[in-house]
């Protein structure tokens, strides 16, 4: 959640404007990102298509260096491998853009490699030889989401089977809303939640804005969309999701009811 700088937005749960199209929400030249780089737009998101790809050949030595902003077929390889792997790098164009960027950044997390703007040698091995994601729950359900407070990766399994791998920013432990009476701080909650409700679209609550919600405490934590969805936890204590993922997050999941573990290994 982001910080409402006016008080007037100060109000319970209300619907807010329309959600922006692509055209309006994402930048028409959007500059490489750091390690607090901002989320595409979720108008251009679409569902997760399901792709089947085999495991690289020469991984690390017949692959190129690869980087944000670049559109070529070693772009396109690229994101049919995360998406075969569940990592959800939006349209596969060929287009390094920041949808590919944070599923790259959700590869690196669960591989144990530095978050970085760029693919290397060694991210191109891990591709041919990727591990799967750190387990948080084992028996939790067969339909269940787990949350790596660690690790800053959502994990959702449908069937026990992994759906989808997504990049998030979680809570900054940082103090905030500070006055005579003390400080608020920016912690993620852990323990055994569930889903509770959907809102669409932009909406605010006491603490900020966030897009598309799925709440699992009251009206106050969720997991949602947000700019920017940086490498490092800075949200208020929600669970921050990129944009273009948050468009349809809501559809792969059971609302209420779908198990939410978070954990911090």
């Amino acid at each position: 959640m982001r910080r409402l700088w006016m008080s007037l937005l100060a109000v319970p749960v209300v619907l807010a404007l329309a959600v922006p199209t692509a055209a309006s929400a994402k930048p028409d030249a959007p500059a490489e990102p750091g390690r607090a780089a901002a989320s595409g737009a979720a108008g251009a998101a679409a569902r997760p298509v399901a792709v089947t790809e085999p495991a690289l050949a020469g991984a690390g030595q017949a692959h190129r260096f690869l980087r944000y902003g670049m559109h070529d077929q070693s772009v396109r390889s690229l994101q049919k491998r995360l998406a075969a792997l569940k990592y959800y790098p939006g349209p596969i164009n060929g287009e390094f853009g920041i949808d590919t960027q944070e599923a790259v950044w959700a590869f690196q997390e669960t591989q144990g490699l530095p978050g970085e703007s760029y693919v290397d040698a060694a991210m191109w091995r891990a591709l041919g030889h990727p591990r799967a994601p750190r387990v948080l729950v084992r028996g939790g359900g067969a339909d269940r989401i787990e949350i790596n407070l660690g690790d800053e990766v959502l994990v959702l399994y449908h069937n026990n089977r992994i759906e989808l791998v997504s990049h998030v920013s979680t809570g900054g432990h940082y103090y905030f809303d500070c006055s005579a009476g003390g400080c608020a701080q920016a912690i993620t909650p852990t323990g055994n939640f569930h889903t509770l409700s959907f809102l669409p679209g932009w909406v605010s609550v006491p603490l900020g804005y966030m897009y598309n919600p799925v709440f699992f405490i009251g009206t106050e934590f969720a997991i949602h969309g947000d700019v920017p969805v940086p490498l490092q936890p800075v949200s208020h204590g929600c669970v921050r999701i990129p944009m273009d993922i948050a468009a349809f997050f809501h559809t792969l999941v059971q609302v209420p009811g779908e198990p939410v573990y978070i954990r911090s290994p």
